[in-house]
Parts: structure tokens; C-alpha cells; sequence
């Protein structure tokens, strides 16, 4: 994640460090071992001093519970090592992972909840229309713009799963809609959209920008809470920086949000 030895978004880190120690609580303490079985050396997993073979039933069980704990133990470590070098003190206790619920209508006058459901049942590159103008690569998607090679880029080293360009129904609207990103924060059970609007210093499209301002609140989502806006222009490039800071401030900001809108 090198864009945390530039940026470090403080509550999202504190998040993701209490998300790690929740979830390896959870997680029973499993050992991997070498055991001499009728005088072959086998790996074995060991529970409360019970042995247990790969091969078993519950050692497959095991098996990915030890997967599961080395992953968080080896991203605690690295969350917590950036955390050390740039604040002081713990992690804020009251930053706790849970399940938010926010939710949006569709065009059907329905509530729909942004949850891990709702992000799983997205296609990845959905939107058929301009094919031709997605020349950017990155690890198997065509990107429109260098700025969303970055964007997939820092979701990806930040282990942030994205969909994008997924398809999107809502409110008000004949026509589904085609998000640039559709992110899952986990610690959070919860979504939020990611636009990212370029060239914004011509007229027609800062038109562009305020109808879809103007469609998202229709169908009851906030802006800066649960879609995330950035921008490039002549004025101001884009800058990952921004990014890193207004996704610390949407998750944060959904710590202490209510549904708009209840299922």
C-alpha cells in the first residue's frame, strides 16, 4: 500500500486494525505442525492439543481457518506498523467494524440495501456503450483513463474489492446507470459509489456532473457519504491524496450515519 507512506487515512487504518483483531477473535487458534503418523512425517493442524489430518473433514475446515488467521495476523502487522509510525496512542476504541445499513431506491420505488449481497450480485464492466474509448489496461479490465487505472490501482493494493462500471437501477430514471466503481468496504458491510469526473472545467460536462449530482440524491444517496466524488481539471490534477482523504472521511462519516431509507 505505498500510498499510506504519503497519506495516511487515520480512521479507516484505525477501522481496518480493530476489523483484524475482530475477526482473528473469532477465529479458532489453529497450529500447523509435523507429526510422525505410522512413521511417515505429516502435516497435521492442531486444535486444543487435538490433531486433526489434512485430509479429514474437519482438517479442511482447519485448513482454511489457519489461511484465514495468517492473512489477518500479516495485514494487522502491516496496519499496525503504519499506525505506529504516524500517530500516537491506540487505535480509537469506538471505531468498531459492523454492519451499516444504507440503502438507495430503484426505479421500481424499491429500497435497495448496499451491503456485501448487493455488491456480489454486480457485473464487472457492464456498460456497453463507447467500448472504444476503454484503451487503458490493468490487470484484465480496460479502463477509460489513465485516472481510473490509477483508481483501480489504489483499490487494488489497498485490498478495497471494486466492480466497475457495474449496472445500476434507480430512481427516477428509464435507464440503469453505470458507476465508475462500486466498492465494498468490509469492515463496514457496505457499499459506496466512485465517480470520477474529468475535464469538468468544460461547460457541458460540469452539465454532465450536476445531472448526476441530481440523479444519485433522487434516489436518496448522499453525496461525500454514499457516493465519493473526485475530479480532475485544468486547475487541479488529480491526486490519489484525494481519494485516500475522501474515503477516510466517507467511512468514518458512515460510523455515525443512520439508513436513509429502511428495507
Amino acid at each position: 500500500m505505498p500510498i499510506f507512506e504519503t497519506y495516511i487515512p487515520k480512521e479507516y487504518l484505525a477501522l481496518k486494525i480493530n476489523y483484524c483483531k475482530q475477526q482473528l477473535a473469532g477465529l479458532p487458534e489453529v497450529t500447523m505442525t509435523q507429526r510422525n503418523v505410522k512413521g511417515i512425517k505429516r502435516t497435521v493442524f492442531v486444535v486444543n492439543n487435538h490433531i486433526y489430518s489434512p485430509d479429514s473433514k474437519t482438517g479442511q475446515q482447519l485448513s482454511f481457518c489457519f489461511q484465514q488467521r495468517e492473512t489477518y495476523q500479516s495485514n494487522l502487522s502491516v496496519y499496525e506498523g503504519f499506525w505506529i509510525s504516524a500517530f500516537r496512542g491506540s487505535p480509537p476504541s469506538d471505531i468498531k467494524p459492523r454492519d451499516i445499513v444504507r440503502c438507495y431506491l430503484n426505479n421500481n420505488n424499491e429500497s435497495i440495501v448496499m451491503d456485501r449481497v448487493f455488491f456480489d450480485s454486480l457485473k464487472n464492466d457492464a456498460n456497453p456503450y463507447h467500448p472504444e474509448n476503454k484503451t487503458h489496461y490493468y490487470n484484465g479490465t480496460y479502463y477509460r483513463s489513465q485516472h481510473e487505472v490509477d483508481i483501480a490501482r489504489y483499490y487494488t493494493e489497498h485490498k478495497i474489492p471494486f466492480k466497475y462500471e457495474p449496472e445500476i437501477w434507480i430512481k427516477g430514471l428509464n435507464y440503469p446507470i453505470y458507476p465508475d466503481f462500486v466498492i465494498l468496504i468490509e469492515e463496514l458491510n457496505l457499499c459506496k459509489f466512485h465517480e470520477h469526473f474529468g475535464m469538468n472545467n468544460f461547460s457541458n460536462y460540469a452539465r454532465k456532473t450536476l445531472t448526476k449530482y441530481s440523479n444519485y440524491s433522487e434516489a436518496g444517496l448522499i453525496m461525500d457519504l454514499d457516493v465519493i466524488c473526485t475530479y480532475s481539471f485544468e486547475q487541479i490534477p488529480f491526486d490519489l491524496r484525494m481519494l485516500s482523504t475522501k474515503l477516510n472521511h466517507a467511512v468514518y462519516t458512515s460510523l455515525f450515519a443512520t439508513p436513509i431509507l429502511q428495507s
